[in-house]
Formats: structure tokens, sequence, C-alpha cells
């Protein structure tokens, strides 16, 4: 699992969004980053509006291990299955599972965090002490343990990555917290007769959105690569439905015989992670508030 370290930014000025763009657009690892996540995308889109030319169930055992050709982009694999439908279809159900998981560990993580710093006292002591608990566990062992609890849907496995994940959106938020709820116009706001919950939503929160928005991004990357680990060891969305991580598991067999049932959905899993990371990369730099002022 990867966290970032940042210091909060405070007192953003609104109306710099376009210079951030800016310097996004002018990184290049984010310019990268940008365009494998957008194709990458658009192929989940492509796949969830069910526009591919085959099916990525359908088996034809006279087309079986047949190489890439006009008809079939990536070929066939064993049970004359449409490889390039089924990494499309498996894109999807990856970026399924990741936003799912990803965005129920920012919410829950992110209000404990902000919680957790900005109260202290008992809610403090409890959100660390389950956070350091669920840090004691190697990531995929516990996200291998959990998927194995539950009944095997991808809901259920991102509930499981979920999980896991949790505990890095608490101490990324939670560290800032402790330096904000000390700043002028956190005591000012307090002064004034504010409700504390009121405060932390209109004062804390918007101040840690560009840690936020950077720590979000990597870690939709390890989700897409937690996510493929769990189903090459058999332990994600069940068959047939395709996942890129059980197609690798399935190839393995095929690797000099089609080499191509193997190459392309690990080709897809290196190119979502590193788009992903890259990205996440150029938010940084275009989040930085040392870069404010540079174009």
């Amino acid at each position: 699992m990867t966290e970032i370290a940042s210091a909060p930014v405070m007192g953003a000025a609104p109306g710099r969004t376009g210079d951030r763009l800016r310097l996004l657009w002018h990184s290049k690892t984010g310019r990268v980053g940008l365009a494998l996540v957008l194709i990458l995308a658009l192929l989940a889109l492509v796949s969830a509006l069910g526009i591919l030319p085959n099916d990525p169930i359908t088996q034809n055992a006279a087309i079986r291990l047949q190489g890439p050709s006009a008809a079939h982009w990536f070929g066939t694999d064993q049970f004359g299955r449409d490889v390039f439908a089924r990494v499309a279809a498996g894109v999807l159900n990856s970026t399924r599972i990741a936003l799912v998981a990803v965005g129920f560990a920012t919410v829950v993580g992110t209000l404990s965090g902000v919680a957790a710093g900005f109260y202290r006292g008992f809610s403090d002591v409890a959100v660390s002490g389950v956070t350091n608990v669920l840090f004691a566990f190697p990531p995929l062992l516990l996200a291998l343990a959990l998927a194995s609890v539950f009944t095997r849907t991808w809901f259920t496995v991102a509930v499981a990555i979920a999980i896991v994940y949790t505990p890095i959106f608490i101490r990324v938020t939670r560290g800032p917290v402790l330096s904000l709820r000390e700043v002028e116009f956190v005591s000012a706001a307090t002064a004034t007769g504010q409700r504390r919950s009121a405060i932390m939503f209109r004062h804390v929160l918007p101040n840690i959105t560009s840690i936020l928005i950077v720590q979000i991004t990597l870690s939709l990357s390890w989700a897409i690569l937690t996510e493929a680990s769990l189903s090459f060891l058999g332990l994600s969305t069940p068959p047939p439905a395709p996942s890129l991580g059980s197609m690798i598991y399935e190839a393995r067999t095929l690797v000099y015989v089609a080499p191509w049932t193997m190459i392309a959905p690990g080709v897809l899993i290196v190119a979502y992670v590193v788009g992903l990371n890259l990205l996440g990369d150029g938010l940084r730099d275009s989040l930085d508030p040392k870069n404010r002022g540079t174009v």
C-alpha cells in the first residue's frame, strides 16, 4: 500500500483551478498517465454499453487458440472466446471494483481521520487503535482473508479491498487535520461560535482536498493490482465473468502455444497501474503549493 506525505494546503485561491490544469497538462508524466487512463476507461465504457464486436463469454470450439486477426484483434482462447472482448470486460470489472472500493475507503477513512484529528480524545484513540491493528497485517494477506470469508461477487471483493485501504485514508487525513485545528482561521471560526462539525466540513475538509485527490489516484492503481491478484488466486469475481487476473491464471499453460492469451491481460494491468501512478504524479505536481505562480 502507498500513502502520500504532504502538508495541508491552507488558504487556497479558488481561481487557481485553470493554472493547476495547465500544470498537469505541461507535465509529461501527467499527460501520459491521463492518456492511458482515458483509453482504458473508454475500453471499459465500450464493454459496459455492450457494443463490442464479439461476446466475452460465448464459446466456439471451431476457432479456439486462433492468433490475432481482423475478426479477433487479440486472438481467441482455449474455448474459442474472443480475448479482446474478454479483456475489455475484465477492465470494466476491475474499474468497477476499484471505484467502489476506493470510494468507500475515501469516505469512511476521510471522515474517521478528520474526526480523530479534529476532536482528539476518545475518538482519536479508538480510530488510531483500529488503524494500527489493520496496518499490522500485510495488505494482500488481509484482502485474501476478507475475500475468502464473503460470498464471491464483485461487490464483496470491493468491500474487502475497501477495508484494506481505509486505514491509509485515515492516516493521510489525520496528520494534516492535527495541524489545521491549530491555525488562525479555525481558531477564529471557533471563537465566533460556529459548531465544530460546521468548522470541520467548511474549513478543514476543503484544505485537505489536494492531498485526497492524489491519494485517491494512487489507491485506485493499487486497488486494480489487488483485484488482479485476488482473481489470479481465484478469490475475485467468479467465472464466467472475465477478470484480468483469472485470464492470466488460465493462460499460464498456454504461454508457449498461444502467448496472446497471457500478453493481452498482462499488458492492460500494467498499463492501468502505470497510467494511474503517472497521473497521480502529475496531479501531485500540479496541486503542490510550491508550483503556484509557475504558469
